[in-house]
């Protein structure tokens, strides 16, 4: 089989190593020339996964154009606030065949991906593939268990067996809101975590804030037609732990050096790639405003993001809200 992967960054490159491990043939671009230039020379991706040597069946590619010659099958794995670009270059090259991105997160505009997508291609089979994943674990071959929600059958089985191996598995669903919801709220709920941590509040509040911020997410399910089964799952709750408890998670550190006191800026640099979860905040608070939904984390996430609060002051907002009941 052939498949085009669009992104080079951490995660493109390690799925399309995956893929190629598995004898795919996969012709991998990126938005950056020289940064493909350098991969094909060296045959790996010395700045986001070094040491991780390309199969022979992958191949970098400079021009878009040459990625998708004779190519139907195609994934994104590009941050999000490159996805509505990387569509409109995709348009002008591919005839439509079947899409899969990996791109978790909502546009620059906060619109849901899955309707960009649609109304570029109202017909296509579609698929997200979502879940607790590093991208260097997957790269390493570590044993990984991910969510593919489709809106066709037979896409949805074409990717399971594409992907399965001894170490990675795939579980399907029809659910594509669900999704990509829980590849949204995670981000904000990690930032939450690692403010909460590096404030030493201990392991009862960390566990507290993944918590009641499943009950966040479920709350705008609900509102969003989104199946509980889903974010109970590996693409919701799963994600979510993944997300909120290690350090590889940038939106997990990011909330550890803000809650360290070092300003928004200074953090990004350091972290020196996309926190999505600093887009995300806004646009679920908006999201949440909007149907009227009670989510005081991403609230205050929301307001410490913007400067209207310290990271002890959002702290004590929420641990001093009204008395209510677990299910309320």
């Amino acid at each position: 089989m052939k498949l085009a992967v669009l992104g080079a960054g951490s995660w493109g490159t390690a799925l399309a190593v995956h893929l190629a491990r598995q004898g795919v043939e996969v012709k991998l671009w990126g938005h950056e020339p020289d940064h493909l230039s350098a991969l094909a020379l060296k045959r790996e991706n010395g700045r986001y996964l070094p040491g991780v040597p390309f199969p022979a069946s992958l191949q970098p590619k400079v021009e878009l154009s040459d990625a998708l010659n004779g190519i139907t099958d195609v994934l994104i794995a590009v941050p999000s606030f490159a996805f509505e670009v990387t569509l409109q270059s995709l348009a002008a090259h591919w005839k439509p065949g079947r899409l899969l991105w990996a791109t978790k997160g909502l546009t620059s505009k906060g619109a849901w991906l899955q309707d960009r997508v649609e109304a570029l291609w109202p017909q296509a089979p579609l698929a997200i593939l979502s879940g607790p994943s590093f991208a260097k674990e997957v790269a390493l071959g570590c044993p990984t268990a991910v969510t593919l929600a489709s809106n066709d059958q037979q896409w949805a089985e074409d990717c399971q067996k594409l992907f399965s191996s001894e170490t990675f598995r795939l579980y399907t669903t029809y659910d594509m809101r669900g999704v990509q919801l829980g590849g949204v709220a995670k981000n904000i709920l990690a930032i939450a975590v690692g403010v909460s941590d590096a404030l030493q509040y201990g392991a009862n509040a960390r566990s507290a804030l993944i918590t009641r911020g499943l009950a966040e997410m479920m709350r705008l399910g609900k509102v969003l037609g989104a199946e509980p089964e889903t974010l109970m799952g590996l693409s919701g709750l799963g994600d979510l732990i993944l997300t909120a408890t290690d350090n590889q998670s940038r939106n997990r550190r990011f909330g550890l050096l803000l809650g360290q006191g070092f300003p928004q800026e200074e953090v990004c640099r350091q972290i020196g790639q996309v926190v999505e979860g600093i887009d995300n905040a806004a646009q679920l608070f908006e999201l949440a405003q909007k149907h009227r939904i009670d989510a005081p984390i991403i609230s205050e996430v929301h307001s410490l993001l913007l400067g209207h609060k310290t990271p002890k002051q959002a702290a004590e907002t929420l641990l001093l809200r009204p008395h209510k009941t677990e299910q309320g």
